[in-house]
């Protein structure tokens, strides 16, 4: 297997508010040939490795960089590294040799009984022979690397570290270990950083769409506070940056919409009047991305195009998933439907949207306030395809489906009223604010509907088959009729 010649950097550790860079090492390769076995085991095993069910045949180094030295008690790398597998077709996409990932691997000698939670493994070979490796990030002094890097705008081997606004140098940093498709550090209940795991050079949306927002004042998303970049490597074949990380304002004591949505509902309580607020929290960022960055018109070459994609999920859909064959005829009725209005000459406006819309993307603030948070889309799309303007009804679906994934999962019988309700206030609140009310569009949201009931059953038939039954419901009601 080739590798990417790329460079480790040394550099002494954090003092006095800077960092220092020390000499220039090639000894990359060297140190991720000594933790491959250690990483094939361990990766696959964290929540945000998108390649699971398939094998880890080998790595290729993207990029290291030795931040704490690891002469000392304490290393610190930071590793862009590939993880090669069995090629796999992505509908739609062409195959890829392997996902990068953004790694944070500490050194010690051995490990703390704090630190047990953290363990890769105990290096036997290498320039690590005799060391132990682990998580850095559940270790604070590591996190406070990061962060102070962040806050001296520092500049490490290929590692770029920018801010918009000043950082107290004395924050305290603890691990979210909620499970996360990426993960999270809370500094202080001032900041919380956001690492991406999977990355790609190019621009991320999680933080152009905040950056943009910023901008037009927005304050509904928390604006980006610093964020960390890495410069293109010859590996990537491209000049483009990856972005490896986001820091931003931490709203202390606020409630994750899922959360919060599932304790009303067990208690009984009605939720409406969130979902209107949350409705006009979400037509409030859709306006000022609107204001921020261009719209397009969709016409019927693009509808057509964006119908094909939604038939071609289906189809794959019901061949994994024998228990939607019975309703694909209609569910294809849905998508057809709006290809019919496009070949009529309607047109939509497109615009940039969130991406990835549900309650868990939603936070409450102890004053009642909504905001939107993780705008990098849906990670398994490449990033342009995440880029792209869409139809605000994407987002509207996306919520639409939560209301109805909460009200079968607080445990205890359904509660399509509670959905239901919470759908309409989630509607009349959007249209308080945009003018437009989703529901005047019923071709254009049935079909973005429909499209993410499928793609709910082809990931609970995969992922979590007692959760099946969920998105079926949704699909028997989008279905409009029995099965045939």
């Amino acid at each position: 297997m080739s590798q990417a010649v790329t460079r480790s950097v040394t550099t002494g550790p954090v003092t006095s508010g800077s960092l220092t860079s020390g000499s220039v090492t090639t000894g990359g390769h060297g140190l991720l040939a000594s933790l491959d076995p250690l990483l094939r085991e361990w990766l696959p095993r964290q929540r945000w490795f998108a390649g699971k069910g398939r094998p880890v045949t080998g790595f290729s180094l993207v990029a290291a960089t030795e931040l704490l030295p690891v002469e000392g008690k304490l290393g610190l790398y930071h590793l862009l590294v590939r993880a090669h597998q069995p090629l796999a077709a992505v509908q739609g996409h062409v195959p890829h040799p392997g996902d990068c990932y953004q790694l944070l691997i500490g050194v010690r000698e051995a490990l703390p009984p704090r630190l047990a939670p953290a363990l890769i493994g105990h290096v036997h070979e290498g320039p690590l022979a005799g060391r132990t490796v682990y998580e850095a990030l559940y270790d604070p002094r590591p996190a406070e690397v990061i962060l102070e890097a962040l806050r001296t705008r520092a500049r490490i081997g290929g590692l770029r570290f920018e801010r918009r606004d000043e950082i107290r140098p004395d924050l305290v940093p603890r691990l979210v270990t909620a499970e996360q498709s990426n993960s999270s550090v809370v500094y202080g209940d001032t900041f919380i950083l956001k690492l991406l795991r999977r990355v790609l050079p190019g621009v991320n949306p999680d933080l152009e769409l905040p950056l943009a927002l910023a901008r037009e004042g927005c304050p509904r998303v928390p604006p980006p506070t610093a964020w960390m970049t890495a410069e293109a490597t010859v590996e990537t074949g491209t000049d483009e940056p990856y972005v490896l990380g986001v820091l931003q304002p931490f709203v202390q004591g606020a409630s994750d919409g899922w959360e919060l949505a599932l304790r009303e509902l067990a208690k009984g309580e009605d939720f409406s009047a969130e979902a209107r607020a949350l409705g006009r929290a979400t037509a409030e960022v859709h306006t000022a991305l609107a204001r921020a960055l261009p719209t397009v018109t969709l016409g019927h070459l693009q509808l057509q195009s964006l119908v094909d994609g939604m038939t071609e999920r289906l189809e794959a859909a019901a061949q994994a998933v024998p228990a939607l064959q019975p309703y694909a005829p209609a569910l294809h009725s849905a998508f057809e439907a709006l290809a019919d209005l496009a070949a009529e000459g309607e047109t939509w406006t497109a615009q940039r949207i969130h991406g990835d819309l549900h309650l868990g993307q939603c936070l409450r603030s102890p004053a009642g306030q909504w905001s939107l948070i993780d705008f990098e889309g849906e990670p398994a799309k490449p990033l342009a395809e995440r880029r792209m303007a869409q139809p605000v009804e994407r987002d509207v679906a996306g919520m639409l489906r939560s209301f109805d994934y909460a009200a079968h999962s607080a445990g205890g019988p359904p509660a399509p009223e509670w959905a239901e309700a919470c759908r309409a206030a989630y509607c009349t609140g959007y249209a308080e604010v945009s003018g437009r009310d989703p529901r005047t569009d019923p071709v254009l949201l049935r079909a973005y509907e429909t499209d993410k009931a499928i793609y709910e059953v082809l990931y609970e038939a995969r992922h979590r088959p007692d959760w099946l039954p969920v998105p079926l419901s949704a699909v028997r009601r989008l279905a409009g009729s029995a099965p045939v």
